[in-house]
């Protein structure tokens, strides 16, 4: 089992904004931890109040900018 960096309610950014668009936001609160991808990659799901959904992404594609 693949160790998760991140916790659940731990303020993250995304460090790729690769294909996104430039109004996406800027910080995310982790809101669940889910299991590593088959490449081992962790996956979280994150929400930032101003979007009406949740995103699904992987560790790699996270930083954090606040310590818990």
């Amino acid at each position: 089992m693949t160790a998760h960096r991140y916790v659940l309610g731990q303020v993250v950014r995304m460090n790729n904004k690769f294909g996104l668009s430039p109004e996406t936001a800027e910080t995310y609160r982790i809101t669940a931890i889910l299991p590593a991808r088959e490449d081992k990659l962790p996956q979280y799901r994150i929400r930032n109040d101003e979007e009406r959904y949740e995103r699904v992404t992987t560790e790699d594609s996270l930083e954090a900018i606040m310590d818990q």
